[in-house]
């Protein structure tokens, strides 16, 4: 089964990982992009992982409306579920379970299954480069280990082609590579449904490679 595929008048992409005002400013001045943050929340309305979520989905739903080349969203539902995963990977931490993952995944189900939110056409995940003159490849560290990553591990598993990654040292660098990323963004099969995502992180380990970033690209513009 395949979830429902959004028939919008532009190419939707959350924007995954740290960024900064730099990126998303030099990223908006772009005349074929739009950029979507989220809503700032009522200050009594709290600033928990719900309030966040809302907010993301909000602004998903506000560029599902916009027609542009692309849309570039700077929030994600499925943010608080990614930091979970991630938090049960981290040997630096205290011992953690899953309970937060399927708390903050049992949220975000919700969500979806009340037709809050549909997924983008793509995540970008943005990326540090680990050396000069070369990025590592992306989950990796300086030290080539490999490092949970929720974006470009299970999610980027149950569909290589709608995940993508830009790297860059400087903030520059980094917007640069995300705007040539959108130019050559790859075809594929639409999202499964949530939940099969979600399954698919269950039984996914940091270890397990994905598929090369830079395999069987077609690209999307000419």
């Amino acid at each position: 089964m395949i979830g429902p595929v959004r028939h919008n008048p532009s190419t939707v992409v959350v924007l995954a990982g740290r960024t900064t005002e730099q990126v998303l400013a030099a990223v908006g001045r772009s005349l074929n992009v739009v950029l979507v943050r989220p809503e700032q929340p009522p200050p009594d309305s709290g600033t928990g992982t719900g309030a966040g979520l809302d907010a993301a989905a909000a602004a998903l739903r506000r560029a599902a409306g916009i027609s542009a080349a692309y849309v570039l969203v700077a929030a994600d539902p499925l943010s608080a579920v990614a930091a979970a995963w991630q938090a049960m990977w981290d040997v630096t931490a205290e011992p953690r379970g899953s309970d937060e993952f399927e708390l903050r995944a049992a949220e975000a189900l919700a969500a979806w299954r009340a037709k809050q939110f549909e997924l983008p056409d793509y995540y970008l995940v943005l990326a540090d480069e680990t050396a000069p003159g070369g990025a590592g490849t992306p989950g990796t560290s300086v030290a080539g280990e490999l490092r949970a990553d929720f974006y470009l591990g299970p999610l980027r598993a149950v569909r290589p082609n709608r995940v993508s990654v830009a790297a860059g040292v400087s903030p520059e660098a980094q917007a640069d590579a995300l705007l040539s990323e959108l130019g050559s963004l790859r075809h594929g099969p639409w999202w499964p449904p949530l939940d099969d995502v979600f399954r698919t992180a269950r039984g996914f380990y940091p270890g397990t490679l994905a598929e090369s970033s830079s395999a069987g690209r077609a690209s999307l513009v000419s």
